[in-house]
Order: C-alpha cells, then sequence, then structure tokens
C-alpha cells in the first residue's frame, strides 16, 4: 500500500472511532460494561446491589472488600456478595477546590522582627543574628497582646520563668536621721519667785552631775516669809497650817529636802540650796553667783542621756512599709565600725509639705553616752509585710510608668501580658494584689522583649490591612 492510501485508510479509521464513540455516549452504552484489572467484559445484571449511606447519583460500584475491581451495572462478587454503590459525594474530586483538605492560615501579609523591633520585610529575610523573620498571616491579629515565640528559640531569646507563691516580704528602707534628746528625760530649773542667787556649784556646760547634787544657793524674800509661816506652825502643832504652809513652799520650787529641814530643826535658813533633780549632763548653764533671778528665768537645763531619740525623714511612698514596733538599725558617721539596734516608737502623724517626708522616731539605749545631740545617723528599717502574700520576683515586673505588667507563660511558646496592681516591695520580690495568682508562671528574665513585642503586635493589629504592609 502506498502512502496516499495509507493515509486515507489512517483518517477513515479515525472518523468511525470518534463517530462510534458518540454514538455510544448517547446511547449509554457505558451502562453495560463491566471495568475489571483482568480486562474488559459485558455481563449481565446482578440480582442484588448493596447501598452506602452517601448523598447523589450513584457514579459506579465496587467490590465490597474494597478490591481494585469496578463496575458500571449492579453486580455481585464470586463469594455472591453485591457490589457496593459509590454516589457522587463519596467519589474522588480532582478540582482545585477539593484538593485543600486542610485550612490554610491565610496569605502572609509581611515578616516582623524575631526580636519585637520596629521593622518589617515583605520577604524572607534574617536579623543580625541569623534568626529567621517571623511571618504574619491574615488570621493572626484577634490576638494581637498574645507574644507567640517559636519553642526552638526560647533558649536563644533568654526567656526564664519562675513560679508566684505565696511568702512574706521583706526589705530595708534606707534613711537619713539626726540623733536627738529624749524629750521626757531633760529638766529645766527656773525660779518661781524673785530670788537672789548667792552662790552657784563649781559646774559648766557639758559637765555630768548626779541627781541630788547642789546646783546654786539663793535667798527669796517670799519663799522666806512662807518658810517661816510654816517653822511658826510647826510649833504651835497646828496641823491644818502645817499642811498649807508646806504646799505653799512646794508651789514656790523649794526642794521637799529644804521643806524637810525646815520642818525638823524648827529653823528659817538665811538660804537654800537647789539640787538637781535627775542624774544627766549640763545642756545650760545661766545662773551666776549674786544676779537678781527674776521669776521664770531659766538657770539650769540637765538632760539625761541614758536613752535617745533618732529622728528619720522617711519618703511618703515608704509609709505603708513602715510599722511602730519594726526594728532598726542605726550607723553613726562619725563612730565607723559601730552599729546600734532600736525600735521604732513613733511614726508623726503630718507629711513635710516641701520634701514630702515624714518623719519617724527610733527610741536607743545609749549607756556608755556615745551618742550625742545632733549626730547625723544612717537608718536601716526592717519594712514589709509580715503575712504570706502572692508574691513574684522583682524583674518579673515590667513598669512603664502608666501600667505595670507581668507577662504569664501559657505553654507552647505562647506569653500573655497581663496588668497587675502592686503591693509592698521587698529586697527580692514584689507583692501582686491583682492580676496573678500563687501557682501561676510569670516571665522573669527578657520580659523586655516580649513587651515590645506585644507592643508591636498591638500596634500592627489596629491597622487595616494595607497599612499593616510594610
Amino acid at each position: 500500500m502506498n502512502t496516499p492510501s495509507r493515509v486515507a485508510a489512517t483518517l477513515s479509521l479515525a472518523v468511525l472511532l470518534g463517530g462510534g464513540g458518540y454514538w455510544a455516549g448517547t446511547n449509554n452504552l457505558a451502562s453495560m460494561v463491566r471495568l475489571e484489572t483482568s480486562g474488559a467484559a459485558f455481563a449481565a445484571p446482578a440480582a442484588s446491589v448493596a447501598t452506602s449511606t452517601g448523598a447523589g447519583a450513584v457514579i459506579y460500584y465496587r467490590h465490597p472488600d474494597r478490591l481494585p475491581q469496578f463496575s458500571a451495572v449492579p453486580k455481585n462478587a464470586d463469594d455472591g456478595r453485591a457490589f457496593v454503590a459509590v454516589h457522587a459525594s463519596e467519589d474522588v474530586s480532582f478540582d482545585d477546590k477539593a484538593k485543600k483538605t486542610q485550612p490554610v492560615k491565610g496569605s502572609i501579609l509581611y515578616y516582623r522582627n524575631p526580636m519585637g523591633l520596629a521593622d518589617t520585610s515583605k520577604v524572607p529575610k534574617k536579623d543580625s543574628m541569623e534568626m529567621d523573620y517571623i511571618p504574619v498571616y491574615e488570621g493572626e491579629q484577634s490576638d494581637a497582646s498574645t507574644v507567640k515565640v517559636p519553642l526552638g528559640k526560647l533558649q536563644r531569646t533568654g526567656v526564664r520563668t519562675a513560679t508566684a507563691e505565696m511568702a512574706s516580704i521583706g526589705r530595708k528602707v534606707e534613711v537619713p536621721g539626726t540623733v536627738t534628746l529624749d524629750e521626757r528625760l531633760v529638766s529645766v530649773i527656773s525660779m518661781r519667785t524673785d530670788s537672789f542667787v548667792d552662790d552657784v556649784a563649781n559646774i559648766t556646760t557639758g559637765d555630768r552631775i548626779g541627781r541630788g547634787e547642789k546646783l546654786f544657793r539663793f535667798y527669796s524674800k517670799e519663799i522666806a516669809a512662807a518658810a517661816s509661816e510654816y517653822a511658826a506652825g510647826r510649833e504651835g502643832s497646828r496641823g491644818n497650817d502645817d499642811a498649807g504652809s508646806a504646799l505653799r513652799l512646794k508651789n514656790l520650787g523649794v526642794p521637799q529636802e529644804v521643806i524637810d529641814t525646815i520642818a525638823r530643826t524648827r529653823q528659817v535658813p538665811p538660804s537654800m540650796t537647789y539640787t538637781a533633780p535627775r542624774d544627766g549632763v549640763i545642756l545650760e548653764r545661766a545662773a551666776v553667783a549674786g544676779m537678781m533671778a527674776k521669776s521664770g528665768d531659766t538657770l539650769f537645763r540637765i538632760a539625761d542621756i541614758s536613752d535617745m531619740w533618732v529622728i528619720a525623714d522617711l519618703p511618703e511612698y515608704d509609709l505603708a512599709a513602715v510599722r511602730v514596733g519594726a526594728k532598726a538599725d542605726i550607723t553613726i558617721r562619725s563612730l565607723p565600725g559601730k552599729t546600734f539596734h532600736g525600735t521604732v516608737d513613733l511614726i508623726y502623724p503630718q507629711v513635710d509639705m516641701q520634701t514630702r517626708t515624714t518623719k519617724v522616731r527610733i527610741e536607743l539605749a545609749n549607756p556608755d553616752g556615745l551618742l550625742l545631740a545632733n549626730m547625723y545617723a544612717d537608718v536601716a528599717i526592717e519594712a514589709g509585710v509580715p503575712s504570706p502574700v502572692v508574691s513574684v520576683p522583682n524583674s518579673a515586673i515590667v513598669d512603664t510608668g502608666d501600667r505595670q505588667v507581668v507577662f504569664i507563660d501559657k505553654g507552647d511558646g505562647r506569653f500573655e501580658p497581663r496588668d497587675v496592681k502592686l503591693g509592698v516591695r521587698g529586697d527580692d520580690n514584689t507583692e501582686i494584689r491583682q492580676g496573678v495568682a500563687a501557682g501561676d508562671k510569670v516571665v522573669v528574665s527578657a520580659n523586655f522583649l516580649l513587651d515590645a513585642e506585644s507592643n508591636l503586635n498591638a500596634a500592627l493589629s489596629a491597622m487595616t490591612p494595607e497599612e499593616a504592609k510594610p
């Protein structure tokens, strides 16, 4: 057969096959064909058909044991069981939409800096630490405040956590102070009537004096008259006059020892001796021999320095942490290497308008007399909450000034920022009054990175998708 004849025969065969296929399709000839792995064959319709729970029209029939045997018409297997009808909803679809068997996050908007910096990129890249930029998808803006860190990067970023627990919080409040005299141990010697000072003891300012030691001798016309009346009354044994005269002498400031001497000797001395009412140090001496002392003039001032006060200036924000009875350690700048121990006796009920401080009084024993008035002191007062409270390490708190935040570890690399209300701050821990419960895991290291990340997420979540793109 020559070449033209071969071409004509091939074209004729193609036309014949195409026309036959079209005729078979329009006349549903496929329903009479059985598809098997061993080859195509014609078979009679099966007597029974097993159905499935699918929906839609029957597409074909499969072997009941899911063997690779199919049929276009109902039929039975070799053991007599019916082939199972496969509906349209059970058939495998090769459409593009059907290929998506798992949900996707959505398209990537941009890539953000893994360290929370305000740096984004349109394409994948690495930062200076060779860390991959993190993709941001369209659906990730709903929980913008929660920070997500891949588990493999937690160690590289230095994130560490601790557990919030119930504990007593204590710390030292260090403030400046000044040594002063105990006001209750100061005596002022003054005359209650006009008197002449005849003689003064050989003592000066700064000298120590004991109770009952002589200070000066004086003469007073009014006191002499009352003493004469008292002595006369004692001679006549008039009890009422004795009581009245003795009380008058006492009110004029005559020492009890002098009154007892008049009662015993029944004589009025030409001058009387005034003795020291307590042990102490002479703070002031104004008495001079031969002077005329007016009523109310201060002649001596004596202070007992066996106990001293330290007045410390406590800042207003530390008032809630200090209580009466708290222990205090005092060091004196002029006495290096020596520490005095006392207790808080009083917190003064006012705040200085200029310095915003409150004065705190601390009592100190001074048996050796080393403490002197007006010395400068450094005071360390024990402060805090004695009863257990919810506390976290100080490093867990991110204080922005306007708000205080603690990051809670939610697991799987997720960290939630939570606003908290703070209480007493100790040397190591801080009281949490609201926002954190005992047992919560809080971030104590690298939380400033999480805070920057959280702020960036919050800022980006407030933007529209077009604004968020770099």
